[in-house]
């Protein structure tokens, strides 16, 4: 699918992105995880439809958007991508995010609702999901176990504990390496600090989440099946031979998954 490379400047901070010009049609954004940029979704984007336009970026301090400024938040992520979103005159779209990419889509459509059409969620934490005290103290510890870690055994163990297949293993490490240690700490203590409770809270948008069956990171797997129960639209689904980059370790599947919730709700 054709699309042209643009760049935001915003916060210090030169933001690349990617978008079908001149579309007028139903719209797709697609939200990589921590560490990544927009390759992620290489194997998506392939096997789209034409009548869909689409917008992919690097997250500011992500591939090619650096350097990062001197912030980082979800928050501010979201302000990116209502910026991106105006300037392309993009009304409202089926947001596709990955882990911190669900994550940031979570709270665009917890924030501004009139602008998410559908959520396609891969991977990710349910922002307000009540934590244990096991897992808040999990979060409490993160800096300082961080901190301490060497720099090529943080890339080599989170590209292993990300992903099953060697080749998306792989691109990972080559993603991570480019943010350097010090910012790539910080996506995940951001990403972190999204999380809040909200007791009643329901996103009520057409849903598919989806969860590898062997991504082992954080609570996802424990917690999708019981988020997933929890909202009237939800679709879920496992994702075989898969681990926390399911779209990319089996993205024959996902992709069945994918073109059937967009056909049936774009």
């Amino acid at each position: 699918m054709a699309v042209v490379e643009k760049i935001l400047e915003k916060n210090q901070c030169p933001i690349h992105y990617w978008i079908t010009p001149e579309h007028k049609g139903p719209w797709l954004i697609f939200l990589h995880g921590a560490g990544a940029d927009h390759r992620m979704f290489s194997e998506q984007i392939n096997e789209l439809d034409p009548r869909y336009g689409i917008m992919m970026w690097d997250a500011r301090g992500h591939g090619r958007s650096r350097p990062m400024g001197d912030e980082f938040s979800i928050k501010l992520l979201v302000e990116d991508l209502l910026a991106i979103m105006k300037n392309e005159g993009i009304e409202k779209a089926t947001f596709i995010g990955q882990s911190m990419g669900g994550n940031t889509a979570q709270e665009m459509v917890f924030y501004y609702p009139d602008k998410v059409e559908n959520l396609v969620l891969i991977d990710c934490a349910c922002n307000t999901w009540k934590l244990s005290v096991v897992e808040k103290l999990s979060i409490q510890m993160a800096p300082f176990i961080v901190k301490l870690y060497p720099w090529n055994a943080m890339i080599a163990q989170s590209a292993r504990a990300s992903a099953v297949k060697l080749e998306v293993q792989e691109y990972l490490k080559d993603a991570f390496s480019k943010v350097g240690k010090k910012d790539f700490s910080k996506f995940f203590l951001e990403t972190a600090a999204c999380l809040h409770f909200e007791k009643d809270y329901r996103i009520n948008k057409p849903m598919l989440l989806v969860c590898g069956e062997h991504d082992d990171t954080g609570n996802i797997k424990k917690t999708a099946p019981q988020w997933a129960k929890q909202e009237p639209y939800c679709e879920f689904h496992w994702i075989k031979d898969a681990g926390h980059c399911s779209n990319q370790d089996n993205p024959v599947a996902f992709n069945e998954l994918f073109g059937q919730f967009l056909r049936e709700f774009t």
